[in-house]
């Protein structure tokens, strides 16, 4: 992906142009949560569209949401009381979560951190849902090397313990119960 400015204004329309079947994703991502959940943690909130998404499937759902992105923070703050200035390379914060979820943020760790932040989440989570670009024959989003890493899917599967629950192009869903 490229050219991300990380502002607020404008990222939603940015990221459904770079992203094909971003819409679809984001669905596919809420489809695959396992249960009902009450704690969800998500990583790289952005704009809090996915967040959004989960609450109205699951209103009695509380969301803490991360993101690297003080602009983003401040203005997800707007909409959600839990927004927290974090990388998700840091320590997650304190579980149990029912659920962590994240939707096209996992794709800028390389694979030892995807490695590592799977591992934390098993200690902590219930479940884990992932929906993002993926390593495919047919790669339709843009790629910016040094700044996105993705692998595929079923790599994503491997490391997790989880399952692709949806693929389409470059994208998939990722979910593990644990």
């Amino acid at each position: 992906m490229s050219d991300f400015t990380w502002k607020p204004d404008g990222y939603l329309d940015l990221i459904r142009a770079e992203v094909p079947r971003y819409e679809e994703l984001q669905e596919e991502a809420i489809a695959a949560i396992p249960f009902a959940p009450e704690r969800v943690l998500e990583l790289g909130m952005g704009t809090g569209e996915t967040t959004r998404r989960l609450i109205e499937a699951y209103p009695d759902s509380w969301v803490i949401g991360l993101d690297s992105s003080p602009d983003m923070v401040y203005r997800a703050r707007e909409a959600y009381d839990d927004v927290q200035l974090a990388r998700i390379e840091d320590p997650l914060p304190d579980g149990p979560w029912d659920l962590v979820i994240g939707v096209l943020s996992i794709h800028h760790l390389r694979a030892p951190q995807k490695q590592e932040l799977f591992r934390r989440v098993r200690e902590q989570s219930r479940a884990l849902v992932i929906g993002d670009v993926v390593r495919a024959d047919v790669q339709v989003t843009d790629i910016t090397p040094g700044y996105d890493f993705p692998e595929t899917a079923a790599d994503l599967a491997a490391w997790s313990g989880g399952e692709v629950t949806w693929a389409a192009d470059d994208l998939a869903v990722v979910r593990a119960v644990y």
